[in-house]
């Protein structure tokens, strides 16, 4: 079932790691197949280096195994709730990566202050709100799904593709599995550069909104120009 995404998901999981975005077994990666409505995610607790694709969990969107031997990831339902919030996105990343996780520990936006920033998303990374008492010991998974999704209530995912949870870590997402890695690999760059400016130049300088819609155009959109046709 699914052998294609389970080795696509498997090798998702496995550049967290050679991106350095991980430690040890904490974060995972998923993708969802639009057409059957089942998701592909890394088993709990397994590490990295010695994952197969046979070990990916299949599950519905209720969060009820359809086809593996291994327990899904803890975070599995937090998944499910953004896949069916974001109808367009195709995979999921979660980490605890160093810089983004510092910003979200501090309960921070990361401003843009730069083109890298810029590049791929088109407003500031925001972070979202902290879950209260009762949304912790009831439904915790769910509820985080549910706070990323109520702060992108007025956003676009696919231009800002993750989101700081606040104390917690990082999610990240794209249209395809690729590109989610390819999100939360950029979110981790401009969390570090956006803190150094921050050190360098105390309250930073945003970036001007002309020049943010210049870099962004240029690589989203109908008429992009960076890139091979």
């Amino acid at each position: 079932m699914l052998e294609e995404l389970k080795q696509r998901v498997c090798d998702q999981n496995k550049s967290l790691l050679s991106h350095n975005l991980v430690l040890l077994t904490w974060g995972n990666a998923s993708a969802i197949d639009r057409e059957s409505g089942l998701v592909v995610i890394k088993p709990s607790g397994i590490s990295y280096e010695s994952m197969r694709p046979d070990d990916m969990v299949v599950v519905d969107l209720n969060g009820e195994v359809a086809e593996g031997n291994l327990r899904p990831s803890s975070d599995v339902m937090t998944h499910i709730e953004l896949y069916k919030a974001f109808a367009d996105i195709g995979g999921i990343v979660h980490t605890h990566s160093t810089f983004a996780t510092a910003w979200a520990q501090a309960g921070r936006g990361i401003p843009i202050y730069g083109t890298t920033h810029a590049d791929v998303f088109r407003e500031n990374v925001p972070c979202t709100r902290a879950l209260k008492k009762k949304e912790v010991e009831n439904g915790y998974e769910v509820n985080t799904g549910k706070v990323i999704a109520e702060a992108f209530r007025k956003k676009n995912p696919l231009e800002i593709p993750a989101v700081l949870v606040k104390n917690h870590g990082v999610f990240a997402w794209g249209a395809t599995p690729e590109e989610a890695i390819s999100s939360a690999v950029t979110l981790e760059q401009i969390a570090k550069t956006a803190y150094l400016t921050e050190t360098l130049l105390k309250g930073g300088e945003p970036v001007p909104d002309y020049l943010i819609k210049k870099h962004f155009t240029r690589k989203h959109g109908n008429d992009t120009t960076y890139g091979q046709d």
